[in-house]
């Protein structure tokens, strides 16, 4: 097994304990809670600092760990600043150890350009990933609270006793974990915007390049923006506002993630 692969594996099994810590409704103590998501995200954490000795890798299974690792430390931030917001990790955690299997099966798939795999990493740029990273974070956190918050809503439209109901937080605690990650989220991914443009434009001279990727990370500002107008000015909030939570993730999922499909294999494969 390639040193690649035990990395991948190691950081799988760091988020293991986290997702089975919420299977079957716990009886575990919350200190319990903070041990296995500080040990998930030291795991992570240690894969990317031993995978990058060598220099910046650009590969898709990198860039999914660099997710993990981010979403996971937002959503310790959040967990200590928002009430009950701890149970979202019913939903969070196993979604993590997905995207881990998922960064697993892809290194071992091995498909990317060897070309493509390291890069060297100058202020600007290291900002920029800084900053797109905890953009996309920030969404990842807020579309399961999105989603967390469609289930409570309909359950209690149909005024249903549901396993998950009782498990996830209230449908209060979602709805403020949505706006305040988004709205965070929207002045990290002007950050984001611009930054970028401050790197085209030392390459180029040129302040703005119109791609796929800067043209669904422009669209995915105004969806924020369109949605935190009108929760402040209507109360746009439960399924509705998930809906569009939802789509924001979709858009920046394609802008972080669909662009490395596209590069590190449909173009070179």
């Amino acid at each position: 097994m390639s040193d690649t692969l035990i990395l991948n594996l190691s950081g799988l099994i760091a988020l293991l304990p986290l997702s089975l810590f919420f299977k079957g409704k716990p009886k575990a103590p919350r200190s319990l809670f903070w041990l296995l998501l500080l040990a998930a995200i030291a795991g992570s954490g240690i894969l990317l600092v031993i995978g990058s000795r060598d220099g910046w890798h650009t590969d898709l299974s990198t860039s999914i760990w660099i997710t993990i690792f981010a979403s996971l430390n937002v959503y310790l931030l959040v967990s200590l600043t928002v009430r009950e917001s701890w149970r979202l990790g019913v939903l969070f955690a196993p979604y993590m150890f997905l995207l881990g299997l998922f960064a697993l099966v892809w290194a071992a798939i091995g498909t990317e350009d060897p070309t493509l795999q390291t890069k060297p990493i100058s202020g600007w740029i290291a900002l920029h990933i800084f900053v797109s990273v905890t953009t996309y974070a920030l969404v990842t956190i807020a579309a399961v609270a999105a989603l967390a918050a469609g289930i409570q809503e309909r359950a209690l439209k149909a005024r249903l006793q549901s396993s998950w109901g009782n498990e996830l937080p209230s449908l209060a605690d979602c709805d403020q974990m949505v706006m305040k990650t988004l709205i965070i989220g929207e002045a990290v991914l002007a950050l984001g915007m611009l930054t970028g443009m401050a790197l085209y434009y030392t390459e180029t001279n040129t302040l703005i390049a119109f791609n796929h990727k800067s043209i669904l990370a422009l669209s995915a500002f105004v969806v924020i923006g369109g949605l935190l107008i009108a929760h402040f000015k209507s109360g746009l909030r439960g399924r509705k506002a998930a809906r569009i939570v939802l789509l924001i993730y979709l858009l920046l999922t394609l802008s972080y993630p669909g662009v490395k499909i596209v590069t590190d294999v449909i173009l070179t494969g």
